[in-house]
């Protein structure tokens, strides 16, 4: 069994507003697990409907047209054409889900509506049909099922299958899962999805909070609101749009490469599931869109079992083989990782196999990226020392020694600083002072060796340039001061030892050069951050 999770953050991606715990304003409320995420239009990254609403064969007209905005008046105990509604289980930006009874079969449906201020936008209801459509068309054991699609009194609604029980997203955040468990809900899921795909349907938002499972804890998929067609649909995905949940998105998700979107992609999903499963969290859950994206396009996951040292060997090599970043890494299908999955179970070998060492090193500089960055440049700065003092400025071997030590002071500081950020705490005041010791540390290195010309005064600019990367305008602002300042400090140092400071122009442009820099990679990072802000408001509808 995995130990509790301490992280009480959402299981989901940050930037998803999920409604699993809802319930809300609910006279008669349910179980809080219950069919805790249906609804379609909870906050994620998405475009509008991917599919053509006119092929709708329940739809009352050949089109969807523009419904005059009305205000969702039902509530808690009336009644909703041959509906009575019993209790709001879910509602998100643009959708609320209610628990209700089918008066004349006398049974419990999910009913799914557009919140009323959404209504007179046709791209909503052309996206709300077609999941219905799209549900509807599937007879699977382990897929909710739609009963019933219409309207009444303008208002657009489809009752599905009622699922009494938590998601799979609430099932992590409740208690552990048994890693046997978790390979056995994994293998269902990547069956039913394979079935999909044998269908021609990407489900394209695999996630656990999509996943239902009931009193016997069998697995239930749900929410079709980004479903692709792999034929047949009229109207294509548009290029670069990126659809999904950043956490659970595969890279060409992420890149909105949608011409590459298809069973691959999904596969990639259930692996993030898998992963969430095994060690209690997604693979990438960053505080905002951009950087969680960041981090599915640029960075590996952290082995499940640097995690949880417990996890099976083998269900970590399941669930890496599915995260590749290139498509053709992965399981060639969904089927593919269930039979692996129910190999693990049934204790016979897996096809997934351990990666070579290079593939093994890439991983880690990918996982590692700011230890790597500086490993890259101390082996950078070794070779320009050794070339220095080997053959153009060779001096006395107390100094080189010197600087020799400060490199090895540089890479054990950079070593416990990436121990500290791996803790998850703390990460802004870490990656300034890490930033410090590096502005300082070179500046060390640079006054022993007496090289105010120097390949190694291209170390300032890198610096600056990197700090970018951690999208934190403060880290930027103080990594260009810091090395600003410092280069100041060799300029005054040189002109005290020597009496005269050659070349002054040159020095004064790369001070300059340096706060140019600064402000260029902060006025980005800003631009980024007012962009990241817009997208989060316009997906909360």
């Amino acid at each position: 069994m995995i130990p509790p999770s301490n992280d009480t953050t959402e299981r989901d991606d940050p930037v998803s507003t999920q409604v699993d715990n809802a319930a809300r304003q609910a006279a008669d409320p349910p179980p809080p697990s219950t069919m805790s995420s249906l609804d379609p239009f909870a906050t994620r990254i998405h475009a509008p409907g991917t599919l053509d609403a006119s092929t709708l064969p329940w739809h009352p007209a050949s089109k969807v047209e523009p419904t005059p905005t009305i205000s969702l008046t039902t509530g808690i105990g009336s009644d909703f054409g041959k509906y009575e509604l019993l209790a709001e289980i879910g509602r998100g930006g643009m959708g609320v889900v209610y628990k209700a009874r089918q008066k004349g079969l006398d049974r419990l449906v999910a009913i799914k509506m557009i919140l009323g201020h959404h209504l007179a936008e046709t791209d909503h209801v052309e996206r709300f049909y077609v999941e219905a459509r799209a549900a509807a068309a599937l007879q699977d054991p382990h897929v909710v099922a739609i009963h019933d699609v219409g309207e009444i009194d303008g208002q657009h609604y489809f009752a599905m299958e009622f699922i009494d029980g938590p998601s799979l997203a609430q099932a992590i955040r409740e208690k552990a899962v048994d890693f046997d468990e978790a390979a056995r809900l994994t293998a269902i899921v990547a069956r039913a999805v394979g079935r999909l795909h044998s269908r021609g349907i990407i489900h394209r938002d695999l996630k656990p909070s999509n996943i239902l499972l009931d009193g016997e804890r069998r697995p239930y998929v749900t929410d079709f609101g980004l479903v692709k067609l792999l034929e047949g649909s009229s109207q294509a995905t548009c290029a670069g749009t990126i659809l999904g949940t950043p956490s659970y998105m595969s890279p060409e998700q992420a890149e909105g490469r949608a011409e590459e979107v298809g069973p691959k992609s999904d596969v990639y999903s259930l692996g993030a599931i898998l992963y969430d499963l095994l060690t209690g969290r997604p693979p990438f859950a960053e505080p905002t869109p951009m950087e969680t994206l960041t981090q599915v396009l640029g960075r590996d996951p952290t082995p499940p079992r640097l995690i949880h040292p417990r996890v099976p060997v083998a269900l970590e090599l399941i669930c890496l083989k599915c995260l590749e970043k290139k498509p053709g890494d992965r399981y060639d299908s969904a089927e593919a990782l269930a039979a692996d999955l129910e190999r693990h179970l049934k204790g016979d070998d897996v096809f997934a196999h351990p990666a070579g060492w290079w593939l093994r090193v890439r991983r880690w500089a990918r996982r590692e990226p700011a230890l790597a960055s500086r490993l890259g440049g101390l082996g950078l700065c070794l070779a320009v020392a050794q070339v220095n003092y080997q053959v153009m400025h060779p001096g006395p071997l107390s100094t080189h020694l010197e600087i020799m030590g400060l490199l090895a002071l540089w890479l054990g500081a950079s070593w416990i600083y990436q121990r500290w950020l791996r803790k998850g705490r703390h990460a802004d005041a870490i990656h300034t002072a890490w930033a410090a010791t590096d502005v300082g540390l070179l500046t060390a290195v640079l006054f022993i060796d007496n090289a105010m010309i120097s390949p190694l005064i291209s170390g300032y600019p890198l610096l600056v340039a990197g700090s970018g990367l951690w999208f934190r305008v403060p880290l930027v602002w103080a990594t260009t001061a810091m090395a600003e300042v410092c280069y100041a400090v060799l300029v005054l140092a040189a002109l005290a030892r020597d009496g005269s400071l050659q070349h002054p122009a040159h020095h004064f442009m790369c001070m300059v050069t340096l706060g140019v820099l600064g402000l260029v990679i902060i006025t980005l990072v800003k631009r980024i951050h007012v962009l990241t802000r817009y997208q989060e408001r316009t997906l909360a509808g």
